[in-house]
């Protein structure tokens, strides 16, 4: 159960804070991942890939990443 201070919430898609932060694509260039709560995915800066979250849990494989509209 997540709580009102430091829990996974709304702007984490449910996946814990700390995961965040050192979640990077799987692609050659590894760039940190940001969270695009609308769409429900975690997005690559780099190559604009767009990862699925399911439950709270992110589907980092590329074969199930969608390629977003520059």
């Amino acid at each position: 159960m997540t709580g009102a201070s430091g829990g996974a919430g709304p702007q984490t898609l449910g996946i814990d804070p700390a995961l965040l932060e050192i979640l990077a694509c799987p692609d050659t260039h590894h760039s940190p991942l940001i969270v695009d709560v609308a769409a429900g995915e975690l997005v690559c800066p780099t190559c604009a890939r767009a990862f699925p979250v399911r439950d709270g849990i992110p589907v980092l494989l590329l074969d199930e990443a969608r390629q977003r509209l520059a």
